[in-house]
């Protein structure tokens, strides 16, 4: 793995593969080691060279201080409680870009989920001349009336709590328990077991998670920003998302002129092996019209 001097802090990142430029945005608390190998391997083969990295606070990326949002107070900032964080999406895009400057990449085909969608997003509001395509995956604009949890939901991750960052077996079962409430029916146990296991082991960032969830619940309503977005655009959703339910994957595509929507009827708020195949070839033809 490599690191870049980014905005007065460090970033890791990997790269993977050669060909067009292709910058892969995580989400909240997630590292880069959590994309699935086989979506990295179709990436790849399908002419990308893949840049994968930790968002700040996160992985290997440096943290962070300042106060975050606690699960338990997550409810109350659904409800328009305001919220202050310690730093923005937009300065995570910040860091992203920089991530390129760092690599002489003058424009990047961008591919952001969750989280990651948002930041992406704020990148080709930002930056639009950096940006060759935009792939936007189980997000939502910000705008706090579409793509909101289901409440139930809302309510089991708030009641479970943040787990002990000293207790790596209490982090890895807290972990466990989210993924397997927010995934879709092609869930896989032990497949999340050995993935969250990995990343455990690589890194536990609990306050860095609270920061995160502090700067989306802090951030602003992309949508009519969004309306300024040319390059061609590519929105995919899971019509069974709990945590980012399919109205936030809608708005974002009529939020973008001309961007094509993507909904799978399997797909929860994972990435379902089957459907990588497919995801990747709506990538590449989305890539194909810039």
């Amino acid at each position: 793995m490599a690191q870049a001097a980014v905005n007065g802090i460090t970033i890791e990142f990997e790269e993977y593969g050669s060909g067009d430029p292709l910058l892969l945005v995580m989400g909240l608390g997630g590292q880069l080691t959590d994309w699935p190998p086989e979506l990295i391997e179709h990436l790849v083969a399908a002419g990308f060279r893949v840049i994968a990295p930790d968002n700040r606070d996160i992985g290997l990326s440096t943290e962070m201080s300042g106060e975050g949002l606690a699960r338990s107070a997550v409810v109350k900032a659904m409800v328009g409680r305001p919220v202050k964080a310690p730093y923005s999406l937009s300065d995570m895009a910040s860091d992203a870009v920089g991530v390129l400057d760092h690599l002489g990449i003058d424009r990047a085909h961008v591919v952001g989920m969750s989280m990651g969608g948002m930041i992406s997003q704020e990148i080709a509001i930002g930056w639009p001349d950096r940006v060759l395509s935009l792939t936007s995956i189980m997000s939502h604009t910000g705008d706090r009336r579409h793509g909101l949890a289901k409440p139930s939901l809302s309510w089991r991750i708030t009641r479970l709590g943040d787990p002990d960052p000293s207790n790596p077996s209490s982090v890895v079962d807290n972990s466990m328990k989210i993924w397997q409430w927010i995934s879709g029916p092609t869930y896989d146990e032990a497949v999340a077991r050995q993935r969250i296991e990995a990343g455990v082991e690589r890194s536990i960032r609990v306050q860095g998670t609270a920061r995160q969830t502090a700067a989306i619940f802090a951030s602003r309503d992309r949508t009519p920003l969004l309306a300024s977005v040319k390059c061609p655009t590519l929105v995919v959703h899971g019509m069974v998302d709990p945590l980012v339910t399919p109205s936030g994957g809608r708005t974002t595509a009529k939020a973008v002129p001309g961007a094509r929507l993507i909904e799978f009827p399997d797909m929860g708020h994972d990435l379902p092996t089957n459907r990588i195949p497919e995801i990747v070839e709506e990538i590449r033809r989305n890539a194909d019209r810039a």
